[in-house]
């Protein structure tokens, strides 16, 4: 029963300063006074289509779902202040389900103080769907869009990519405290979290910037789980192919000016790894380059919902 579940997360869900009037209420009410820019962003998933629930614990469940978001703010180099669940259960065992989805979002919550301010709870006979919508506040420097590369800038990505069905999709750490720092020191001009796929996010970079980019092949770091797909699927994709196309990295794109991308990897003020893996130019599109062929048209590839 929704009131159950509304009771017992009361319980579990504890107090934080932003919230004067938290679940169970019609609405929840916030103290944001003070705060001048606030970002918005809102992630929905759904079963065997983000995750498996017959496969998965649906603690990991619950925690993807708010990382997503939190990937998200991420990408706007926006501190997290709170967030709203929208759940649609399923009928059987929705009450238990739903406890665990909360026992995977909460730590995170915890970790970066953000605020759980309520949500909205259905049932029916469908697979699992999950929602959360996050208010952010934004940096002294302003929010970071996807509109503002420049030619000349370098591209800059944290970690490494490819292979994240193998279990990063569920258990990757959103860069919300990474971005911050990088906003703090360094000037950056753009940004765009990689939940689609390398290239294709990549695309939507240009696309918003009215420029272009080239992509060293040779420069862009793979993950481990890369090498390990591609050697499972035996099909003939590389795992370069994983890097640049399978999406659910969650590492961070941005548009860096070249002083401050030669002192971002000089310093690795992460503790994840920097790289420059290529640069944005005037004319447009997406192209790569490599030791071998030279510079060539890149097709972006990833992840895109399809409907009519």
């Amino acid at each position: 029963m929704e009131s159950q579940l509304i009771a017992r997360l009361r319980e579990r869900i504890p107090p934080h300063p932003l919230v004067r009037l938290g679940p169970g209420d019609d609405a929840a009410v916030l103290r944001l006074a003070g705060i001048d820019q606030c970002v918005m962003t809102v992630d929905l998933l759904t079963d065997r289509v983000d995750f498996e629930l017959e496969r998965v614990d649906p603690r990991r469940v619950g925690r993807k779902a708010l990382a997503v978001n939190l990937s998200d703010l991420a990408a706007m180099a926006a501190r997290p202040l709170a967030g709203v669940v929208a759940l649609a259960l399923p009928r059987v065992g929705g009450l238990d389900l739903a406890l665990e989805l909360y026992e995977g979002l909460l730590p995170l919550a915890e970790r970066f103080s953000l605020a759980i301010a309520g949500g909205d709870t259905n049932s029916w006979d469908g697979p699992l769907v999950l929602s959360v919508t996050l208010i952010g506040e934004v940096t002294p420097r302003g929010p970071l869009p996807r509109g503002g590369a420049r030619p000349g800038d370098q591209v800059v990505v944290t970690g490494s990519f490819g292979g994240s069905i193998l279990g990063h999709h569920l258990d990757f750490e959103p860069r919300v405290n990474e971005a911050l720092l990088l906003a703090e020191r360094y000037e950056l001009h753009a940004g765009i979290d990689v939940s689609d796929g390398l290239s294709i996010d990549l695309g939507h970079l240009i696309e918003e910037s009215r420029c272009g980019a080239v992509l060293d092949l040779d420069a862009v770091p793979i993950a481990p789980d890369a090498r390990r797909l591609a050697h499972e699927l035996d099909n003939g994709t590389t795992p370069l192919d994983h890097a640049l196309g399978d999406g659910e990295d969650f590492e961070l794109i941005l548009a860096v000016p070249p002083d401050d991308a030669a002192r971002m990897l000089a310093e690795q003020p992460l503790c994840v790894p920097l790289t420059v893996i290529g640069r944005f130019v005037a004319e447009p599109g997406l192209w790569q380059t490599d030791r071998r062929h030279g510079r060539s048209k890149l097709v972006p590839r990833g992840w895109e919902h399809r409907f009519d």
